[in-house]
């Protein structure tokens, strides 16, 4: 006795899914429930992996001063300059010393104080009109080039620029120990 040519009515009651009242609305409370915890887990896992896909970066530009202290250079002026540096969820401002100085086409040009060699920091010395780092006697020119010493290359000039009267820096780390200028992230 069968329903239909070659179908057993056993195989029938198998195949067969019974959804009932209970069931239905089970089912639908279980994918709400995924749902609900899919949207509230996205800010979560967006709070957790910021760090992961945000890039450490510097501020913006910094004041260095006001350009008409800076028209009169006869040797570079050492100023100390504030910039907030952001990594992942924690902001730090730090302090770090630039001279202002002329380069050889007579504009201003700003310059790290970090001796590019391993890090120290070199001053200028007026008896010796020259830059000086302390830690392996590296020597730069009053515009920062490379006169003698261990140093791979001359004092790193960071950006700068003039606004609204005063003179603007965006400070940058470079890598230390190479020939060339490579901005550290």
């Amino acid at each position: 006795m069968g329903h239909g040519p070659g179908l057993d009515t056993n195989e029938t009651k198998e195949n067969v899914i019974v959804i009932n009242r209970r069931s239905f609305f089970g089912a639908l409370l279980g994918i709400g429930t995924a749902g609900m915890g899919a949207l509230l887990a996205v800010p979560v896992l967006r709070y957790v992996l910021y760090p992961l896909y945000t890039k450490a970066g510097l501020g913006e530009w910094s004041v260095v001063g006001p350009v008409d202290e800076f028209s009169d250079l006869a040797k570079p002026i050492r100023k100390t300059i504030d910039f907030a540096q952001r990594d992942g969820w924690r902001e730090v401002v730090s302090s770090q010393s630039v001279y202002v100085t002329k380069a050889e086409d007579n504009q201003l040009k700003v310059i790290s104080a970090i001796c590019p060699h391993l890090g120290c920091s070199a001053s200028w010395q007026n008896a010796q009109n020259e830059f000086v780092c302390p830690c392996h006697g590296g020597r730069f020119a009053a515009d920062g080039a490379h006169v003698s010493g261990p140093p791979p290359r001359g004092l790193d000039a960071l950006p700068h620029k003039v606004e609204n009267g005063k003179l603007m820096v965006h400070f940058k780390y470079f890598r230390s120990n190479v020939p060339n200028q490579e901005v550290l992230g």
